[in-house]
């Protein structure tokens, strides 16, 4: 029976799992007292918020909000990322640390949704452009096919009007 520190942490828990678009699992061990503070500071700077968890009490937090399918990454020292905001960021925050190999965190995997992530999951949703960038590449996608239509269909309207007006500057000049 959990004691009534541990149901509010399961509480508390619980909210992340259930309002977060997004959660990225990691290993800490080896991370350093100073490294967890700076990480923590950047991550809170984009919004995301990162806590060191008892897999036990994640686990039942998890389970309770919906997401039956984390159980399988809930190993060893755990810490989570969660972010309502915008998916790449805690991906993209942590991806960066543990490829410049300044530090031990090692990603475990995550969730997307209601998507279970692996690690390679992971590193894929760090490399997606920011949202703007992606929403900028669909409207000028949709865009190039009306704009090539609008010139293909006023070019003999433009050529029309190149001739009349050559027309009225040889009759100008007679």
């Amino acid at each position: 029976m959990p004691t009534e520190k541990k149901a509010q942490l399961i509480d508390k828990l619980q909210d992340l799992f259930a309002k977060s678009g997004v959660g990225i699992f990691a290993d800490y061990r080896g991370m350093t007292v100073a490294e967890l503070t700076d990480l923590r500071r950047n991550l809170r700077k984009s919004g995301v918020h990162f806590h060191v968890v008892k897999n036990t009490l994640a686990r039942i937090a998890a389970e309770k909000a919906g997401k039956k399918d984390l159980g399988s990454l809930f190993e060893g020292p755990m810490a989570v990322a969660f972010s309502t905001g915008e998916a790449t960021i805690p991906a993209k925050v942590l991806n960066d640390l543990v490829r410049t190999g300044k530090t031990a965190l090692k990603i475990k995997g995550g969730f997307l949704g209601d998507k279970l992530l692996r690690t390679a999951d992971v590193q894929a949703l760090a490399m997606l452009p920011p949202r703007e960038i992606i929403i900028a590449q669909i409207v000028a996608g949709i865009q190039s096919p009306i704009a090539a239509l609008v010139a293909y269909l006023s070019s003999p309207m433009s050529g029309l009007v190149g001739m009349l007006q050559a027309r009225m500057k040889q009759l100008e000049g007679k």
